[in-house]
């Protein structure tokens, strides 16, 4: 039977130098992982700072190929890249959009093909979405838009690489306490996202803290396995599908 312990495997996150990503690469690290992430480093473990902009087929490639050189095939592979915009949609201009689509859309995509590649047997992929998934709104229609296509990427990527054992998952956080969150907000938005959850009253600042996310990706890269082509809201009741 695989082991799905994280003790002892490697593991490559893109976009974990700071925020969610960087919690990723501590936690696991904690856990006895062997954490490769983007500008991070560990004195607990093994690892690799590596830099690249993850917008073109080539770059991510040159990435996996670089944390194989520092650490080793992965056995868990975390994308948390992601780049917001909030405006009309009517009002989004053809760069803003190709933007939004090469950071959210084409850098998960190759990041799952060459997750598939790469990638130990009986290994992990997970990729960063959002909430706003599962939300009837405006003014997101280039960030919800261009993250919505990786459930499907998601779903295929777990079909073909599930004869190797590979579970993939996607996780969709709710508006996070972070500095990625509030340049986007006005502050009637902010105060509204601060009380929309259902259990917004019970967290210090209303919003989904980077602590509340992380149990629940340790989970689907190690015992969670079972669970696979899947996106998971995880939001305290912000919203769901």
């Amino acid at each position: 039977m695989a082991d799905h312990s994280i003790k002892g495997k490697t593991v490559i996150i893109a976009g974990g130098a700071k925020n969610l990503g960087g919690l990723i690469a501590r936690d696991l690290a904690r856990h006895g992982a062997k954490a490769v992430a983007i500008h991070y480093n560990s004195a607990a473990t093994r690892a690799a700072a590596l830099q690249a902009d993850l917008t073109t087929a080539g770059a991510v490639e040159r990435l996996f190929a670089d944390a194989i050189a520092a650490v080793g095939r992965p056995d868990i592979a975390i994308n948390t890249t992601g780049k917001v915009l909030k405006k009309p949609l009517t009002e989004i201009s053809e760069a803003e959009y190709d933007e939004m689509s090469a950071v959210n859309t084409k850098s998960a995509f190759f990041f799952l093909k060459e997750a598939g590649r790469h990638v130990n047997d009986n290994g992990k992929v997970l990729t960063l979405v959002t909430s706003l998934l599962g939300a009837f709104t405006p003014f997101y229609a280039a960030y919800a838009g261009t993250k919505a296509p990786i459930e499907h990427f998601v779903r295929a990527a777990a079909k073909e690489f599930g004869a190797r054992g590979i579970s993939v998952t996607a996780v969709g956080p709710g508006p996070m306490d972070t500095p990625f969150f509030y340049p986007a907000e006005g502050a009637d938005a902010v105060a509204y996202h601060k009380t929309a959850a259902a259990l917004s009253a019970f967290t210090k600042s209303g919003l989904t803290h980077i602590e509340d996310v992380v149990p629940f990706i340790r989970f689907l890269v190690s015992d969670g396995w079972w669970i696979t082509g899947q996106t998971i809201l995880i939001n305290g009741g912000y919203t769901t599908k």
